[in-house]
């Protein structure tokens, strides 16, 4: 592999880390602060996708379609959490992993109600269809479209957690409920809230990720595997961790599948246990 197909590679990595930081920073803010395993991440993502699929079929474009990725999976995450998870927030996790594994199997059964087993495809937008030359190697343009959407997703995140009153407040919930509640915060309110934020991510993934993959019903249990590996990466509650755990997966997955196709995935859990081994709170976590 010469230095120019590196370069390439980099830069297909980074954008897969972009998609992927999507996903798993809305993970990692509701995990951070619910304290709740939500594997039902994985089935908004999917469903972001066959919503923009569905809205880009029915306009004629996608990016409503990718409008209704976010602020659909927002108004299901709404649903969620009001109907179902707030009643397990202090419950042991084991109820919380198999409440949202159980919503995985129902909304997949749901997806192939309603659009299907059979594969669909979202097509890309005329505007970023192109491919830009790097070195000498095609790169599409729509892997720059993901790199500048993750950057200002990053930057609105950080902005809104660390410089806004309410992420204040949700850092502070982080650490401690019942002083939050105290201080006259409608803590119930502000956990919705953070699930529908973190909802939102989740299917804006779906809606990024449509037009580069085939969406199927259980389209979102690989990324969920990658998001979660991220969290344990980087540090359970850090936007910091999502960031550079995503760098990690998503370079590595670019350039190891062009050296060592055979061990890229196997290379991911190995990291994974060597974090938990030698800094079981991730990089950017706090120890527990």
């Amino acid at each position: 592999m010469t230095i120019h197909m590196f370069l390439g590679q980099i830069v297909i990595g980074i954008s897969l880390a972009a998609n992927l930081f999507l996903v798993a920073s809305g993970l990692t803010i509701i995990f951070g602060l619910l304290r709740l395993i939500n594997f039902a991440h994985a089935s908004l993502y999917a469903l972001g996708a066959y919503f923009c699929f569905t809205v880009s079929g029915w306009t004629g474009n996608y990016w409503m379609g990718l409008a209704a990725s976010c602020f659909a999976t927002m108004i299901l995450g709404a649903a969620i959490e009001i109907g179902l998870l707030r009643r397990i927030y202090k419950s042991e996790h084991i109820l919380q992993l198999l409440l949202t594994f159980a919503l995985i199997l129902a909304f997949t059964d749901l997806t192939k109600l309603v659009w299907g087993p059979f594969p669909v495809t979202v097509r890309l937008p005329a505007a970023l269809s192109g491919v830009v030359l790097l070195s000498g190697n095609p790169i599409p343009v729509y892997c720059f479209f993901l790199i500048g959407l993750g950057l200002a997703v990053g930057l609105g995140l950080y902005l809104f957690m660390y410089r806004t009153k309410w992420g204040a407040v949700i850092r502070t919930a982080a650490y401690d409920r019942e002083m939050t509640s105290a201080l006259g915060v409608n803590v119930p309110r502000l956990f919705t809230a953070v699930f529908i934020l973190g909802a939102g991510l989740g299917g804006l993934g779906g809606g990024i990720a449509a037009p580069l993959t085939t969406i199927i019903p259980d389209m979102g249990m690989l990324i969920i595997i990658d998001s979660f590996a991220v969290i344990i990466i980087g540090g359970v509650g850090s936007l910091m961790g999502a960031v550079v755990g995503s760098l990690i997966i998503g370079i590595w997955g670019a350039i190891g599948l062009l050296i060592v196709p055979q061990f890229a995935m196997v290379f991911t859990f190995v990291l994974m246990g060597i974090i938990l081994l030698i800094r079981p709170w991730g990089i950017f976590g706090e120890k527990f």
